[in-house]
Parts: structure tokens; sequence; C-alpha cells
């Protein structure tokens, strides 16, 4: 066993035994029963906020939310998982890899029971206990809970840019299981809580193509304990076992993604859109995040707090650990839907070394010492009742409150408490009224990002020219989009090549200002947020 894991597995020891060998007496079982940890009321401040707060808007702020109700609907209608495209126009018949159908299915029977506040209350569940999870998972491993929490919440505001009614917040929560099962096996004596695994798998391979990050911190965690290995020939054997362990454990895992609709052909498809240059340079949640927003500017914090605590910390990281810190940074920089994910690993990493550097400079410092003193015991006690309240009992009856609201339809008695739409100053609702009734069954081009919700709203009666689904258009079909909605030369001949005559368009693009002014194109509605305009009959020319 390597000093690193000595010292983490001394220090988890002597918090349990101070939790166990308090002075003050225990309070009664019934008190720690009903008193909510700081974990609970972390759990009910998000559920709430995202659920009936400021935020609950922000979760419907993508559009793909609608298309994939759509297929969910389409899977629990058809009792299949699609094969084949059926929302647009441009791409009909084509091959279609629905690899987050499982997802898709659960969210239309709760759309279908609840409408979009159950989808809003699910997913603020799912967010919720992904970094209540990520505050205990990091006090169990050795971090004071003032500086747990305080990492928690960097991470939780630098998460808010991908705050989305979408399958990768289950990324998210699998994420931190999966990475507190491999962590845990490392540090204990029982590699076999690693075949646990496989099962995580088996879900999150038909949720979510985020499961690549799974086995990313399997290849970082192996690489880590070679490493050590090398270093560390007293502790090969117990190296070597973990290491068996989880590579068999790996290798089990990789053959469960293959319990998917679609076997190794899902594979090849990640594959293919994961190296299509085009599409990674193009779409905006690939590109580097833009550190002028409030979450990426917590990123940036929570990656300063990392390299200062490195810089100081007497309590080395483990390999590992520096891998997968060094990896969440880079990912975190190279594409903003990396965010999330980059800032709870960092957050679970950093905190038991920052709270153990902290607490070795309390006991030598000089200056405010009383001050410091204080600190750490505050620390410990909260840390120490932390552990002691496990009856979660606020958190079950918050959840359950808001089931029941979703039942009736969002109210509380009188009260309007959920009442979740897609904004209409961020998407077309008025404009879509309009081309409901007045051209039905007409297939409409609009931006990407407002396709989805399109297809909430019209389909199957109208279809779109494109939306979000990017790797199902491919890099040939978005090269002319994005000319026509660039207006790049020859943006009229493609709309004239796909038969377009209905477009919907953002009021002040600079799309919509061109077909203003062309002859072609008639503006038939304007509001705020959109402009339909119909093609009409060109003039002659004299």
């Amino acid at each position: 066993m390597s000093p690193e894991v000595r010292r983490d597995l001394h220090f988890n020891l002597t918090q349990a035994e101070s939790r166990q060998h308090t002075g003050s007496p225990a309070p009664p079982g019934w008190l720690l029963f009903l008193i909510p940890s700081v974990g609970d009321l972390l759990f009910l401040a998000i559920l709430f906020l995202l659920s009936t707060g400021v935020l609950s808007q922000k979760l419907l702020g993508d559009a793909g939310t609608g298309w994939h109700i759509r297929a969910g609907e389409q899977i629990i209608t058809m009792h299949a998982v699609p094969r084949s495209d059926a929302f647009s126009v441009s791409t009909a018949g084509k091959p279609w890899y629905a690899w987050e159908w499982l997802y898709d299915a659960g969210i239309a029977v709760i759309h279908h029971w609840f409408g979009l506040n159950g989808i809003v209350v699910l997913t603020a569940f799912v967010i919720a206990v992904t970094f209540a999870l990520t505050l205990r998972f990091s006090m169990r491993r050795g971090a004071g809970l003032p500086v747990a929490l305080f990492l928690v919440l960097l991470a939780a505001a630098a998460s808010t840019i991908h705050f989305l009614a979408r399958p990768h917040v289950v990324t998210w929560l699998l994420l931190v299981i999966w990475f507190e099962v491999v962590d845990s096996s490392e540090t204990s004596a029982d590699p076999r809580r690693l075949y646990w695994l496989s099962f995580i798998t088996l879900f999150w391979v038909n949720v979510h193509g985020g499961f690549l990050l799974g086995f990313v911190l399997c290849a970082l965690f192996f690489l880590g304990k070679a490493l050590e290995y090398w270093r560390m020939p007293e502790s090969r054997n117990n190296i070597m076992q973990w290491m068996k362990a989880l590579a068999t454990s790996s290798a089990l895992s990789l053959l469960v993604t293959l319990v998917n609709p679609y076997g190794y052909n899902l594979h090849l498809h990640i594959y293919r859109y994961l190296t299509d240059r085009f599409l990674m340079n193009h779409v905006e949640e690939f590109q580097s995040p833009n550190f002028h927003g409030l979450a990426q500017q917590c990123f940036a914090a929570l990656v300063l707090v990392t390299i200062a605590t490195l810089a100081i910390a007497t309590r080395k990281l483990r390999t590992s650990h520096l891998l997968i810190a060094v990896f969440a940074v880079y990912s975190g920089m190279y594409a903003s839907r990396n965010l999330p994910a980059s800032s709870i690993l960092l957050g679970l990493i950093i905190a038991p070394v920052l709270s153990t550097s902290i607490r070795e400079f309390a006991e030598r410092a000089t200056l405010l010492r009383g001050t410091w003193r204080w600190f750490l015991s505050f620390s410990h006690r909260m840390t120490t009742m932390e552990f002691r309240l496990r009856g979660h009992l606020w958190p079950m009856l918050g959840t359950a409150l808001l089931c029941v609201i979703c039942f009736n339809h969002g109210s509380a008695g009188s009260m309007q408490l959920l009442d979740a739409q897609f904004s209409g100053k961020r998407f077309p609702v008025q404009a879509v009224g309009y081309v409901e009734q007045h051209h039905p069954g007409m297939p409409i081009f609009a931006p990407d990002y407002w396709g989805g919700y399109l297809i909430y709203r019209l389909y199957p009666r109208e279809k779109v020219f494109a939306d979000d689904r990017h790797d199902l258009y491919g890099d040939a079909f978005l090269r002319r989009y994005l000319g026509v909605i660039h207006v790049v030369p020859g943006w009229q001949k493609v709309l004239g090549d796909w038969q377009v005559n209905l477009v919907v368009l953002p009021a002040e693009s600079s799309l919509s200002n061109i077909l203003k002014e062309t002859h072609q194109w008639q503006a038939e509605y304007e509001d705020e947020t959109a402009t339909v305009f119909r093609r009409i009959t060109a003039p002659q020319e004299k």
C-alpha cells in the first residue's frame, strides 16, 4: 500500500474515531432523524430553485428537450427503438442512432403523466442528487464540511452553463458514482466492488454517450497505479491485484456496452461523430469556453484553487488523482460541454487535500491563531454532525411534495407553483402558433437550435429541415446549412435545391434582414422573437 493511501486511510479513520468519541453527549436518535444535514439542505435548495425558483426556466432553455420527448413517444408507441429519422424532410429515411433511447422513453412517460412540469422536476432531482453525493463523497474521503461545501458550490455554479433538461445530467450523476466506486476500491482491501461498474454501464450506455467518460477514468486510474507499481516495488503484489481487478471489470464493462439496440455500430457511429473535425469546430458546445460568462469564471476559479492547493499541499495527490485532475482541467478548457464533469471531478479530488492543507496551516499559524483554531473547531463539529445526520427525511418529503404538485398540474391549493414552459423570449412560441393555423403540413426551415422545439410543437403534422442532431445530418449538410444561416453567396440556390417555401427565423438575424429585402420572400408574421417568411412568385424581369 502506498504512503499516500496509508495517509488517506489514517485520516479517514481518525475522523471516524472523532465522530464516535466526541466530548458532547450524542443527541437522541429521533432528533438526528428530524434535523436536516447540510447535504440535505443543499439537495433541497437545488431541487426547489430549479423546479419552482428563478432557475426553473433555465432547464427548458434547449430545444433538444422537445425532440427527445417526441422520440420517446415513438419508442413507446411502436415498441421499438427508431432506426431511421422521422422528424426531418432533409434526412427522411436516413439511418438514425437514437443512442439516448432509454432516457427518451422515460421522459416521454413522465411528459404523458405530468407534462413539462414532470420533466423539469426530474431534471432538478438528478442535478440535486449529483451535487449532494459529490459533497458526501468528498467528506467521506477526508474533506472538512466547509471546504467540501465551498468546492461543491463552485462546481455547481460552473455547471449552470448546462443546467438543461437533457440526458447529459444523468451522465453527471453516473460519473460521480463511477468515480466513487473505482476510487474507494483503490483505497480499500476489497476490489470486488469494481464489478458494480458493469451494472452501471448497462444503464449508462443506453442513456447517454457520456459512458465513454467512465472508461477514461478507468484508464487514468490504471495508468496511475502502473506508475506506482514501477516506483514502489515493496507494494507490487497489492498493486498488481488491484490492477487485475480493474482491468477485468473494465473489460467486462466494455462488453456490456454492446448491449444496446445498435450493437457495435453505436461505437462506430460515436467514433465517426467525435472525430469529425468540421462538427467539432463548428458545434458551439464543442468549442472552448468563453470566460466572460459567470459559469466559465467559476470553472476558472476552481482551476486556480486546484493549482494553489497542489502548490502548497504537503499531502500529495495520488498519481491517479493527479492524472484525473490534469484531464479535468484540459477537457474543461477544450470544450464548454465538459465544464460540469470537469468541475465535479476537480471538486472530488481537491477537497480532501485542501482540507488537510488548511488544517496543517492553522496548526502552524501565529497570526490570528485564535481565528484559525475557531475555524478548525467549527469545521470539526460541523463535519462530525454531518456524518451523524443520516435520516434524510426532508429530501424525501421535499421530493414527495413536488411529485404531488406535479400530479395536481403544478398547483398547491390555489397557488400555481409549477408552470414549466418553453420561453417565448427564447423560442418562436407565437410564430409557431401562426404556422399551425395558416400553413399546416408545410416543412419549415429554421435555425437548428429551434428545430427541437418545432418538432415538439408540430410533429407529426409538419417536419423541419434541421435540428441539433448534428451526428444525424453530417458535415456535408451542415456546411450548406451554415452557408444559408450566415448568408454566404449561393444561399438562395441552397434554399431552392431544398425546396424551402416556409422559413422561421430570429427577428434580428442576418438572414431575416436579407429576406425582408428579397422579392422572392414575404414576411407574413413578426414579433419580438421570430419572423415567418413565405416564398412568393418572383417578379418578372423587365
